[in-house]
């Protein structure tokens, strides 16, 4: 849910991505919470380069010093009011979008601001997403136009404007669903935030379907009009969406005389290969008209592309699962010769994931590591038992056979498209800050950050548990050891991480 910051509602920002130029903004606002508020919003996405002004005069030596993509502009300030300011900027250039914004709606004054520009006019207090999301899009509509050359041919400009707007919404959705990252919940709730904003609605609701049981089951419920509708789907609309699940098409009705379905609602399916997994209901906004054929292809693309995500997760989640079924039995083989590895590798995971988030690495990474640390020692299944498992001091050659163990990993792992990054990383697992470790001698960062870490967990945890040829050392000694080969043989960030995991216990 949204909190209240000031005269603002705010919740988590999602700027999708213009275009891979920086795009100019200035933020006018003579009351300086509310302009910075946008102006930490709008700075959340790399494409923009933000300037700010306090008033309609300082934005004008702004605008006259350097030309902008957009502005967002409050309308009541001293000195130069926005709707004047509004009027100085398309004398400047008529191709800069505007957007107003006011704490003192009238239907006058936002029909007199549309008149004279301005691409939208909001009225405090707003959702900051609802002003990322118009900002996001005016800026695609800007750029599609642009490349046609709207502003030099009259004649086409209003078709033109018209195709800007359709197309800029269409790579908006593409986009938004694209780049939605982490599990199927978040895929649902990011679907229907971009319902509710792109065809303006005051309900939304995703119903998941059960095949089995042939029932409707509520998944997330947005009423943004505050008109009854509980979480329990109604009887009027179950039929609809039986009718959805069983033609597997959007149904679009128009039905003033029912509160529940007036004006107007879009029930579009969710399909994974042709099979329903749920529907998802939009009703329009009160006061805003009824659904027209355009906000019925916007959310058709929007089920559809979101399908896609899931359908694309399920299979990935699929293949990774078969994938680390395989090589955690390859582990586990090994663990048969030699007790010690499978739970080795067990401790060295969990102490590795732990020093990567003392770090603050991204959860990506993090992912990486873990399945890098799982597989690490994989390579010693091509180690002969008589060199694995002797309890005594190793030869040179034998020790030689051991060193091949991080390549031999990367080996068994290269058909895996999917491990990539986790065979480099299984590779230089051994390497040393000072360069003297093995396969390739690799010193510094020129060893891969997650090795690194790698090799702090690994070590650590060879020290702090019995082997055949030693037993395991005091954890006081052990955390003694990394401190006295940080900037020798690891890197001295990350012992120092990882020494700050067990002085905060």
């Amino acid at each position: 849910m949204p909190i209240r910051v000031g005269e603002f509602m705010i919740e988590a920002v999602c700027a999708g991505k213009v275009a891979a130029r920086r795009y100019k903004i200035l933020v006018v606002d003579d009351y300086t919470p509310s302009r910075q508020i946008i102006i930490d919003a709008l700075n959340a996405s790399e494409n923009y380069d933000i300037s700010e002004a306090e008033n309609g005069i300082e934005a004008m030596k702004v605008l006259q010093a350097r030309p902008q993509d957009l502005v967002i502009s409050d309308i009541m300030m001293p000195g130069m009011s926005g709707m004047d300011l509004l009027h100085h900027i398309h004398e400047i250039d008529p191709s800069v979008c505007v957007i107003m914004i006011t704490a003192f709606p009238a239907i006058d004054l936002s029909v007199t601001a549309m008149k004279k520009g301005a691409v939208d006019f909001l009225i405090k207090p707003f959702d900051i997403n609802d002003l990322i999301y118009k900002v996001d899009l005016y800026l695609r509509e800007k750029e599609i136009l642009n490349k046609k050359g709207a502003f030099a041919v009259e004649t086409d400009r209003a078709r033109l404007i018209e195709a800007g707007k359709d197309l800029s919404l269409q790579s908006f959705i593409y986009d938004s669903v694209e780049t939605i990252g982490g599990d199927n919940e978040q895929i649902f709730q990011r679907m229907v935030d971009l319902a509710v904003r792109i065809v303006d609605g005051g309900f939304c609701g995703l119903y998941l379907y059960d095949n089995d049981e042939r029932v409707f089951h509520p998944k997330i419920i947005r009423n943004c009009d505050g008109r009854g509708m509980t979480e329990a789907i109604p009887p009027v609309l179950r039929e609809i969406c039986e009718r959805v699940v069983e033609q597997k098409e959007a149904v679009v009705i128009h039905a003033e005389e029912d509160p529940l379905i007036g004006p107007s609602f879009i029930c579009a399916p969710l399909k994974i290969r042709e099979n329903v997994l749920g529907v998802l209901c939009i009703r329009k906004r009160r006061n805003r008209g009824i659904f027209n054929t355009k906000d019925l292809q916007y959310i058709l693309t929007l089920t559809k592309r979101s399908s896609l995500n899931l359908e694309n997760k399920v299979l990935y989640e699929s293949i990774y699962a078969n994938v680390m079924d395989t090589f955690k039995s390859l582990v586990a083989s090994i663990q048969i010769r030699d007790s010690y590895t499978e739970e080795h590798s067990k401790r060295v995971t969990e102490m590795a994931v732990k020093i990567a988030q003392a770090m603050k690495c991204p959860e990506e990474d993090i992912e990486s590591l873990r399945i890098a640390s799982i597989l690490h020692d994989i390579g010693k299944i091509s180690v002969p038992d008589s060199v694995l498992l002797k309890p005594g001091r190793l030869t040179d050659d034998e020790y030689a056979v051991i060193k091949k163990h991080p390549e031999a990993g990367e080996d068994i792992l290269s058909t895996v498209l999917l491990f990539d990054r986790v065979r480099t990383v299984i590779r230089h697992h051994h390497e040393r800050w000072d360069g003297e470790g093995y396969p390739r001698g690799l010193a510094g960062r020129s060893i891969p950050f997650l090795s690194r870490i790698l090799a702090v967990a690994d070590a650590f945890d060879a020290m702090t548990n019995n082997r055949p040829y030693r037993k395991a050392l005091p954890l006081s000694t052990a955390l003694e050891e990394l401190r006295r080969n940080g900037g020798r043989q690891f890197d001295q960030q990350i012992v120092e991480a990882t020494l700050s995991l067990f002085s905060a216990s």
